[in-house]
């Protein structure tokens, strides 16, 4: 089920290519290093509160994990901070069953 902020594969692959969005992969570091979203910055989800300063307010952000709760909650976080904030509805798994790629070249989907 979609959440009203949630944005689709296609939709979050469009936007970063166009340099409008800020995607921000809140996964544990194993599940980073075995696969991203190209032009994705990493922030554990642990780690957000303490980098939030570094995230521009001005631009709208998207979080991403694996499946999207753990990114729901981050969007939501920082939407009731002020913050235009968004998830990657069915996370990385979504992307990856769209055909969209990840890197490194090898790139999978690690459990959590």
């Amino acid at each position: 089920m979609a959440g009203e902020h949630d944005l689709t594969p296609e939709r979050v692959r469009e936007l970063l290519a166009a340099g409008e969005i800020q995607l921000i992969d809140v996964r544990e570091p194993h599940e980073w290093e075995a696969g991203r979203i190209e032009g994705a910055r990493h922030v554990e989800l642990t780690q957000l509160s303490s980098e939030a300063a570094s995230i521009d307010r001005g631009r709208p952000v998207v979080f991403q994990c694996r499946i999207g709760a753990r990114s729901t909650m981050a969007a939501e976080a920082f939407r009731a901070s002020g913050y235009e904030a968004f998830n990657l509805g069915g996370g990385i798994l979504a992307w990856v069953q769209a055909g969209l790629p990840l890197i490194p070249d090898d790139g999978r989907v690690a459990d959590h």
